[in-house]
């Protein structure tokens, strides 16, 4: 199984993921401000069942490459590492964009808000290229099923990104408010957000291999 270190510094990568902005973050500070908090959680449940699509999606997936393609593990490692080192640049470029600048949204129907954050989190590249690039560094096939293993991480970043996104819905508004209140504060973040990216970047490539 996975060793508890391994599994505290991945959920602490799930926590670093969750709160980088992005598509799903977005879309629900934007549905809260624009239709009310109902409206967002409504949209927060199908970017749940996104999430989900993703876990399941990528544990199967997993299973199959670490079988069939040994070096797999390798070319995954090196994809995570510079995925992390780009998300670390879109925090600290000129003129990065911040979430807490919603856009301008319809008011829809519960079934349709609901459908619409399902589509935001299914198709969200950042969550899709976590699962198949970050999310294999902590997979040791030598401690067991592959399978199970996956599962177990794939339910931590459930959890830890539905959290975090419950959380922005349930609070857009005042988030919101102090940020545009304190704008300095938006630079820091992207600043803090970029270094730790590109430090754990540095750490999943240059990093050995349980048991090898």
């Amino acid at each position: 199984m996975i060793a508890t270190q391994q599994l505290l510094i991945f959920a602490a990568a799930a926590l670093l993921m969750a709160i980088t902005p992005g598509p799903n973050m977005i879309y629900l500070i934007s549905r809260s401000l624009c239709q009310g908090r109902r409206a967002g959680v409504m949209s927060w449940c199908g970017v749940v069942l996104g999430f989900s699509v993703h876990m399941l999606c990528a544990s199967v997936g997993l299973t199959a490459l670490f079988m069939a393609v040994p070096m797999g593990y390798e070319l995954l490692k090196l994809a995570g590492a510079l995925y992390l080192a780009w998300l670390a640049w879109q925090a600290v470029r000129p003129g990065a964009r911040s979430p807490f600048e919603p856009n301008d949204l319809p008011a829809e129907p519960p079934h349709k808000l609901f459908v619409m954050g399902f589509l935001t989190s299914a198709l969200n590249p950042k969550v899709a290229v976590f699962y198949l690039s970050v999310l294999p560094q902590f997979i040791a096939p030598e401690s067991g099923s592959v399978f199970v293993q996956s599962l177990v991480l794939g339910f931590t970043q459930v959890f830890i990104g539905s959290s975090v996104n419950l959380m922005v819905t349930l609070s857009a508004a005042a988030m919101a408010s102090w940020f545009a209140q304190h704008r300095l504060w938006l630079a820091i973040q992207r600043y803090v957000m970029g270094l730790v990216l590109g430090a754990l970047a540095v750490k999943l490539l240059t990093q050995q291999r349980t048991g090898t």
